[in-house]
């Protein structure tokens, strides 16, 4: 049984050893996963759904929307997954205050950054190494809700942006 802190631990270290690129640091994953029972596998993919879920938040889009100029709904989805990439610390204090991510990113460049999207099927791709099967079994967690979480915005709208966001505004858009 994987916990918490395996599982950051494991996020962790695919993304230093990638050196913070977010497909070679699916890749590392890939190949660390295969290494555990398939059942340790499924114990990831449910760690990392719950996260990806619990992403799904206006305010969170919204940051995205700042640090990528414009995110689409598949985009955001691609951003969650990088977002967890980075480790329990810059996700928690995102999800806690998406504007924090201002001070948490070292750098961001929106043509490499907050894309992760192969992150999202790694556990799926180990786990059909492992057992031959294409997709995790179902883990139990609610659906992701139908919109995201929080109070609605226009995240296309750079006034809303930069009146929500004024530090990530600041420092990653002026």
């Amino acid at each position: 049984m994987m916990d918490e802190t395996e599982f950051w631990e494991l996020i962790d270290s695919t993304r230093e050893g990638a050196e913070g690129d977010a497909e070679d640091q699916a890749d590392l994953l890939v190949e660390r996963l295969v290494q555990l029972a398939p059942d340790d596998v499924v114990d990831f993919a449910r760690h990392f759904e719950a996260r990806y879920n619990r992403a799904y938040l206006w305010d969170l889009w919204g940051a995205a929307s700042v640090l990528l100029d414009g995110a689409s709904d598949d985009a955001f989805d691609c951003f969650r997954c990088w977002l967890i990439g980075q480790g329990r610390e810059v996700f928690e204090g995102a999800v806690h205050d998406p504007d924090h991510l201002a001070e948490l990113l070292d750098d961001f460049d929106p043509e490499v950054d907050g894309d992760a999207e192969d992150l999202g099927y790694a556990a799926d791709e180990a786990y059909e190494q492992l057992t031959g099967v294409a997709e995790v079994p179902d883990l139990g967690l609610p659906p992701q809700p139908a919109e995201p979480m929080g109070s609605p915005f226009d995240p296309e709208d750079d006034a809303v942006l930069e009146e929500r966001f004024p530090r990530l505004w600041e420092r990653f858009r002026e």
